[in-house]
């Protein structure tokens, strides 16, 4: 009797040993879930922002939605025009080609989850925020843009 794929187990497991953790000065990401891990059907990260930090300016995506679910602390969400505070337990979902961005104005950190559906290379955007930064690396507007729509983010401005 051949076996039927559907049956077999095929479930993919990211143990927190081995999923990457990228820091700077104010965040910390840790790969969960990377889309390649998961057939791209999602990504998964976990983001801590230190307080009274910026995040991630106003911006869009064509062809990715995100989720945020926060576990500890209180997020600033920008919804279009409006920014909301989303605190423990609360989930934003953002669709495709909707303006958001994200900041902790808040004196304590923040910690979340960001879901990416799919699951795009989010993580090479990430790195190669946190690889200029590091090396001092300071990007006018245009070459933001440019760097920014490589991986289908579009800034707003």
């Amino acid at each position: 009797m051949e076996s039927d794929r559907s049956l077999v187990g095929h479930a993919v497991f990211s143990h927190s040993s081995e999923q990457p953790l990228l820091q700077t000065a104010t965040s910390s990401v840790r790969f969960i879930a990377l889309g390649e891990q998961t057939e791209r059907d999602f990504g998964l990260f976990e983001y801590v922002l230190a307080a009274a930090s910026g995040g991630a300016s106003p911006h869009y995506h064509r062809g990715f939605s995100e989720t945020f679910y926060i576990l500890d602390g209180s997020l600033d969400i920008l919804n279009g025009h409006d920014w909301v505070a989303a605190g423990n337990g609360d989930l934003v979902y953002v669709p495709r080609e909707s303006v958001h961005g994200f900041r902790n104005s808040s004196n304590d950190p923040v910690r979340f989850l960001i879901l990416f559906t799919p699951g795009v290379a989010r993580e090479a955007y990430f790195r190669g925020i946190a690889e200029r930064r590091a090396a001092g690396i300071t990007l006018s507007e245009a070459e933001q843009d440019q760097f920014a729509a490589q991986y289908d983010q579009y800034n707003v401005r």
